[in-house]
């Protein structure tokens, strides 16, 4: 389904990322990983072995996206390897979560420099490759919470917020040139940022889906799969929830 096309996933050493580069891989797609930190390093090398056994290329490129010049490197290093860039996943992403009278200036401003305007900095550096090509697909990862709101993460629903306004302005500026641009939705979803719940959290949550159930990171990876194929060529602008019934 994806045989032959080239996808950078940002933030892919873990969780939802790496979800989405191990599917995308089993479909044929060569993937770009990227990590931000230090202690991803031997992750990134580790998926690139796994992905490599699936028959597909890798490249693995350390970039924070929420510098430009760093996120701009992401995109020229794959055009040299791979002549192209067919699918972009903006899945890198952090929290900083706590109520606003305790939330720090810092707390705010890196949660929406790396979930959003980290988005943007990828966003500018491949929309001349997709542009030129006269194809992509895009694939902004917001949440749930970016729509309904949550308690304690002023900063992260703003982030995801923004991602949500961001991908149906960019889907209006691109849908002429054959660019699909979507965001998906995750609800809460069983990654290392939920094992940190505890029990009477994770309760208070499933109390509020429908499905009874956290979501799994291949619920999302198979989303994404749809969107980044030809089966979603006539879908642009839109925000898929994958998050059991929670917002509907």
């Amino acid at each position: 389904m994806l045989k032959g096309k080239c996808a950078v996933i940002t933030g892919s050493t873990r969780g939802i990322g790496k979800a989405i580069a191990i599917k995308y891989a089993s479909l044929g797609c060569n993937i770009v990983i990227n990590y931000r930190s230090e202690k991803d390093e031997v992750n990134a090398y580790k998926l690139s072995e796994e992905i490599g056994k699936l028959g597909v290329d890798t490249l693995i490129v350390k970039a924070n996206v929420a510098d430009f010049e760093e996120a701009k490197n992401i995109v020229e290093k794959t055009k040299e390897k791979f002549g192209k860039v067919d699918i972009l996943v903006n899945n890198a992403g952090i929290t900083k979560d706590n109520l606003i009278l305790r939330m720090n200036e810092s707390d705010f401003d890196s949660v929406i420099n790396v979930n959003l305007k980290g988005s943007f900095n990828c966003l500018k550096a491949v929309t001349p490759i997709m542009l030129k090509q006269k194809h992509g697909k895009i694939i902004n990862m917001a949440s749930v919470v970016g729509v309904i709101g949550n308690p304690g993460q002023v900063n992260y629903c703003a982030s995801k917020a923004g991602v949500i306004g961001m991908t149906k302005s960019l889907a209006k500026e691109l849908g002429g040139k054959n660019i699909n641009v979507n965001a998906i939705a995750p609800g809460f979803i069983d990654t290392d940022m939920t094992k940190v719940l505890s029990e009477d959290q994770k309760k208070n949550i499933l109390s509020q889906v429908p499905l009874k159930r956290l979501g799994l990171v291949s619920d999302v990876a198979n989303v994404a799969a749809f969107l980044a194929s030809e089966d979603s060529d006539y879908i642009t602008g839109q925000v898929i929830h994958v998050d059991g019934g929670m917002a509907m």
